[in-house]
């Protein structure tokens, strides 16, 4: 039975549901597929759990009740402080999973991959950094990457499809963020767009600051990644962007911002109501081809594709020489920790099945 070591950087909600889907693989399906993964390293944002060999699953299950407390892996006897994640990494050749939300990896993450580790990333940041660092962890085929745009959908695998066998892809435009698609739907449905965002934000559905997610960033971010990855030579700045909140409110701490959100409406609801005597309704849309690439409100006809979009899905629409006259379309759950990590999962699974 073959052993593939793991270093996992992240013990968010993410980072728990993959520990728990890995710990499941390696029960239920490691003798079918003839390897199991084997844990060496687990870091948080200060603390970690080491083993040379295998952290064994009973310290894994300790892990994710620790951290589902509120704690650190400070808080389990195998834990111990953490400088930097790279100390965690041995001569041993294994798969580093980033499914955290740091700034500043790809550095390290490089190193990882010039001493001949993998990775496989849920953190779109890495990725958005300079297009050199880019070209430069994804170029040798031991970078993965599917969970940063769409959560679980087949969203980057489906391009890697068109692309490594000879298609071009011409423009891809879409509705990428879950929580912003929900604002739209209800908004379109008459509510308030502040009524909307507070409920938004009580089911959980929203960053702890929402402008993290109104700002248009994390969009920006995958439309970024979607460009490059179809070979357009693109950096963050290049991404033009439209926040949903005027810049007076952007330094607000976010207890103002949030009692300032019905300031939103009157706007939001303006701009639904002219789409609407257009016979057309609002998405934020990302869109990529050429010379475009904006993130951003966008009148779309209710019958069309992105139209009729509802409620938290996303929707990624592809055209590409071999699907020119009908576009290639992805749609499903955006977002959540479970689909999430299944995308994590599965990339490191297409890099163990290539493990020599």
């Amino acid at each position: 039975m073959r052993r593939i070591p793991v270093v996992q950087i992240g013990v968010g909600g993410v980072g728990r549901a993959l520990i728990e889907q890995v710990l499941w693989f390696n029960e239920q399906l490691g003798g079918r597929y003839g390897f199991r993964f084997a844990y060496i390293g687990l870091a948080d944002s200060r603390s970690a759990i080491v083993d040379d060999e295998r952290i064994p699953p009973a310290v894994l299950l300790a892990a994710l009740d620790a951290k589902r407390s509120g704690g650190s892996l400070l808080d389990i006897p195998q834990g111990g402080p953490l400088n930097d994640w790279r100390d965690l990494l041995t001569p041993l050749r294994c798969i580093v999973v980033d499914v955290s939300a740091q700034d500043g990896a790809e550095a390290g993450l490089q190193a990882a991959l010039d001493q001949g580790h993998a990775v496989v990333l849920a953190n779109k940041k890495p990725l958005c950094a300079s297009f050199e660092s880019f070209t430069a962890l994804t170029d040798a085929g031991r970078t993965r990457y599917e969970a940063t745009v769409g959560a679980g959908l087949p969203v980057i695998m489906t391009l890697r499809m068109l692309l490594d066998t000879g298609d071009r892809v011409t423009a891809i435009s879409g509705c990428l963020s879950g929580t912003l698609g929900f604002l739209m739907t209800e908004l379109e449905g008459g509510a308030s767009f502040a009524a909307a965002l507070r409920t938004a934000m009580q089911r959980g559905w929203t960053e702890p600051d929402p402008r993290d997610d109104l700002s248009g960033m994390d969009v920006a971010r995958k439309a970024l990644i979607l460009a490059r990855t179809i070979g357009l030579r693109a950096e963050l700045s290049d991404v033009e962007v439209e926040a949903l909140y005027p810049t007076a409110l952007a330094t607000l701490p976010r207890a103002a911002f949030v009692e300032r959100l019905e300031e939103l409406d009157a706007p939001l609801t303006a701009r639904m109501s002219t789409a609407a005597q257009h016979h057309q309704t609002l998405r934020y849309v990302a869109d990529i081809g050429g010379a475009r690439l904006r993130v951003g409100l966008s009148e779309t006809p209710r019958d069309s594709t992105l139209g009729s979009l509802r409620g938290p899905d996303n929707l990624i629409v592809i055209h590409s020489q071999r699907y020119a006259a009908q576009p290639l379309i992805v749609r499903g759950p955006g977002a959540g920790v479970e689909v999430t990590a299944s995308a994590v999962l599965n990339d490191m699974l297409a890099l163990a099945r290539a493990w020599r």
